[in-house]
């Protein structure tokens, strides 16, 4: 009865109002499962293709219908009468369609919102949570969400490097607590940032705060003052999500530092200034996409920080085993839709913790609300996760789904991430 009868495809919308597939899965016992493809409002080099119309005349030519066709033309005949139970064999089936190496024929779009729907097709199947089904039990930790609450990148004039910064309630009791740290110091910034800077606070493009200086360390400054004024002085690390291929320069090799062109070399200092002066839990894409030995460097030089890769490794596992094997990180950020299928993201998540490296997952900016990500945070109990600022619906979302969890699974308590910290802030 967990076979499947039929599938089905849609363009939706995602939180940014870009068109996405949602594809939908339904087995012969009648259980359904629903999946969609978000995209990030940054996405690297190596990941899994996304396939868009380019028909300028529909949403910029942003549209999905290609994609949706696929699914319904070319992935639904090929998988009918597949066991849901079954995700690795489904998933291997539509990479072989394919037939590519970044999924660009049919669409990674198209393939991931399949993948999804199986899965929770298949947890619906056995009347679970999916989050439940992965684990085989309910949770003993839900992560420790991590808030992206101040914004970088060009706002008129100022141009602040480095893209997130990010508060991580690491000394909290509980989710209810956690979650509560994360949404008053946020709430404080709006106060705090005319009285520290001078600067009227603006709402970013990921809905924080617009960075009120091109300076990273004046950004550090103003957390370490609203963390203080808020009570939470030696309970709230900070955390950097630095996106440097942002501002890498590829033909000479260079970074944007607050007006100047610098090194690989002059970006690793500078930032191991910062994480020997403020409490950086992690630091995520200091270096380029392809800076594997940058990466190298960071990780010697900066001793008491997480040194993470997410643009870096794709979440594919021959990227994380190369940067493993250099020495290079700490971890990385796991985004099942960059290589494009639940059962490689698991893989490269299952190398991750069995090397002692950290996964971390997180949404994609403006992705959608009901983001399978977070029950593959709950149901791989992972440590931490990137939650954005606390505004948007979806990143609500996520908060109420970590509580959710917790409530419903008897003694599940916070993780504990004094075992994997760098700092002893």
């Amino acid at each position: 009865m967990s076979k499947i009868k039929a599938i089905r495809a849609r363009q939706l919308l995602d939180c940014k109002c870009r068109p996405m597939v949602e594809a939908e899965v339904e087995t012969e016992s009648g259980a359904i499962g629903t999946g969609s493809a978000p995209t990030g409002s940054s996405v690297g080099s190596h990941e899994s293709f996304v396939l868009r119309d380019n028909d300028k005349g529909e949403y910029g030519g942003l549209s999905v219908h290609l994609a949706v066709n696929n699914v319904i033309e070319k992935i639904a005949p090929a998988l009918i009468g597949m066991d849901v139970e079954d995700l690795r064999k489904i998933d291997e089936r539509m990479i072989e369609l394919d037939g590519s190496f970044d999924k660009h024929n049919l669409g990674g779009n198209a393939i991931y919102s399949v993948s999804i729907a199986a899965l929770r097709a298949a947890a619906a199947d056995n009347n679970m949570p999916v989050y439940r089904y992965i684990l085989g039990r309910d949770p003993h930790t839900v992560p420790v969400p991590t808030f992206n609450v101040i914004n970088g990148g060009k706002y008129g004039d100022l141009i602040q490097p480095f893209n997130e910064f990010l508060i991580v309630p690491w000394k909290a009791n509980s989710i209810y607590e956690a979650v509560e740290m994360g949404v008053k110091v946020f709430s404080a910034l709006e106060q705090e940032i005319p009285k520290v800077t001078g600067i009227s606070p603006m709402v970013g493009r990921s809905y924080g705060w617009v960075a009120p200086s091109e300076n990273p360390d004046d950004i550090l400054n103003l957390l370490s003052h609203t963390v203080k004024v808020c009570g939470y002085e030696g309970r709230i690390a900070f955390a950097m999500d630095c996106a440097s291929g942002e501002m890498y320069n590829k033909e000479d090799h260079t970074y944007y530092l607050f007006g100047n062109r610098v090194s690989s070399a002059e970006l690793v200092d500078f930032t191991a200034g910062l994480s020997r002066k403020y409490p950086l839990f992690f630091i995520e894409d200091l270096l380029d996409e392809d800076d594997f030995d940058g990466f190298k460097l960071a990780h010697e030089k900066i001793t008491n920080s997480l040194i993470i890769g997410d643009d870096l490794i794709a979440s594919d596992r021959a990227r994380l085993e190369k940067a493993h094997a250099m020495n290079a990180v700490d971890g990385f950020i796991l985004k099942p839709n960059q290589i494009g299928t639940i059962t490689e993201a698991k893989d490269t998540h299952d190398y991750a913790v069995n090397e002692g490296l950290l996964s971390i997952t997180s949404g994609r900016s403006g992705g959608v609300v009901d983001d399978i990500v977070m029950d593959l945070a709950v149901g791989y109990e992972i440590g931490f996760i990137k939650n954005g600022a606390p505004r948007s619906g979806e990143r609500i979302s996520k908060l109420n789904f970590l509580m959710r969890a917790c409530d419903l699974a008897q003694g599940c308590t916070l993780a504990d991430l004094s075992k994997v910290a760098r700092t002893n802030s």
